[in-house]
């Protein structure tokens, strides 16, 4: 089922700075919002999201207690059962549900698609696939699930 890791996240106190550092090291901006930013590490398989915080200075932020493992989007369309079989239950992201989920995640053209569950500790979990890069004529709305998502664009 996991073919990979797909995104990690870090806290940063200034984003401009961290943006500045970051594209110095040759990643690609994917996207850039007023709280979050992500890079490609490897565009379509891996990035990095940066995270603007009031408390980076202390050694916690919940964006450091996120995980997202890349799967391919047939695994995502079956992979409520396969969490169910190992006693695992999505939980509600970005105001959707986890029985509703796997949902649509979209930052300007990159939509993906993904489902989120937590450990037995609490750490955040995410199984993520990209569906388009870099697309303009795609239908999508806050809280559109995967299912609605292939209907609307008729995939």
């Amino acid at each position: 089922m996991i073919k990979g890791l797909y995104e990690a996240h870090l806290p940063v106190i200034n984003m401009e700075k961290s943006i500045e550092f970051y594209h110095g090291l040759d990643l690609e901006l994917a996207y850039q919002g007023p709280r979050v930013t992500f890079f490609w590490i490897e565009k379509g398989k891996s990035w990095l999201g940066l995270w603007l915080s009031e408390h980076a200075k202390t050694p916690y932020h919940p964006s450091i207690r996120h995980v997202a493992f890349y799967v391919e989007l047939e695994d995502l369309k079956r992979v409520q059962k396969w969490l169910r079989t190992r006693g695992i239950q999505a939980r509600e992201a970005f105001g959707v549900s986890g029985e509703d989920q796997p949902l649509i995640l979209c930052n300007d053209t990159h939509y993906h698609a993904a489902i989120y569950f937590d450990d037995p500790d609490g750490n955040s979990l995410e199984f993520i696939t990209p569906l388009k890069l870099d697309a303009e004529d795609v239908v999508y709305h806050d809280g559109m699930t995967l299912k609605q998502w292939l209907n609307a664009n008729h995939l």
